[in-house]
């Protein structure tokens, strides 16, 4: 199992949402277990290489 982070805040009567990783895939849902599921079915999009050019955010360590 891999386990990821998000970020994720209610408005109004929606939860909004988006992977740590990924912060230019955000996605939704009216519940926050909806939202977990949204997140996982975007992780998997992301990852599988369905979508094109994905853009990431790493961690460079400097010296």
């Amino acid at each position: 199992m891999v386990r990821k982070k998000y970020v994720y805040w209610q408005d109004g009567d929606m939860w909004i949402g988006y992977l740590e990783e990924y912060p230019d895939y955000k996605t939704q849902g009216e519940s926050l277990e909806e939202l977990k599921e949204n997140l996982k079915d975007i992780y998997q999009e992301l990852t599988s290489g369905t979508i094109p050019c994905v853009r990431k955010v790493a961690e460079l360590e400097v010296a």
